[in-house]
């Protein structure tokens, strides 16, 4: 079993880049479409039950472009961190993660989301990019509560927070609209002081 290293390296210093052993995660940039655009087109029917309604440009050029600068404009105002997930040994683009809603104050929490391209799917990616995610969150923007919501249907959702040491709270009714509904959510935490044996190490 090898253990993934939690690293925070940057080429520049408000560009976070987490590396794991098998795995890099960091800001999207421009040219990062046509390999973004391959993957969700090709996962549209694997993802849309789980997301907002895609809006009719959803996957043209210029709106990628505009995603770019919103999520860097949101990076920069301390709002959230939307990251790609990679895998090291071909920068193959497995999916995304966004680090979403961070409050300071007395709050100190987060909301995390993330997508995998479907061919991904299954492979244990997801796990790997939690597992560099939650100490950066806890360590790196020294937060104290990460949320994630998940509708209650989505089985494999559920089970990766729960081997990620992540505990049910409760039910959000009604709490996002997903494909053009208006769709319950089960609240995940995990807290800062959290037993970490809880989540398992991926292989």
């Amino acid at each position: 079993m090898t253990k993934s290293v939690f690293r925070f390296l940057s080429r520049q210093p408000e560009t976070p880049e987490l590396y794991g052993d098998h795995h890099l995660l960091r800001l999207p940039r421009q040219s990062d479409y046509r390999s973004w655009y391959k993957l969700r087109s090709e996962s549209r029917q694997f993802l849309q039950p789980w997301e907002p309604s895609w809006r009719h440009d959803e996957l043209t050029e210029s709106s990628f472009r505009a995603r770019v600068t919103r999520n860097t404009q949101e990076f920069s105002s301390g709002l959230a961190i939307p990251m790609l997930l990679f895998r090291r040994e071909d920068q193959a683009l497995l999916g995304g993660l966004t680090i979403g809603y961070i409050r300071r104050g007395a709050a100190q929490s987060c909301m995390i989301g993330y997508w995998m391209g479907e061919r991904h799917a299954g492979s244990g990616h997801m796990f790997a990019a939690l597992h560099l995610v939650v100490p950066y969150i806890f360590t790196g923007l020294q937060l104290h509560r990460i949320e994630a919501a998940c509708i209650p249907e989505n089985w494999k959702s559920i089970r990766l927070l729960e081997k990620s040491g992540f505990e049910r709270e409760g039910l959000l009714r009604k709490y996002l609209k997903i494909n053009g509904e208006w769709r319950d959510h089960i609240l995940y935490s995990r807290l800062a002081g959290d037993d970490v044996d809880k989540a398992r190490t991926p292989r």
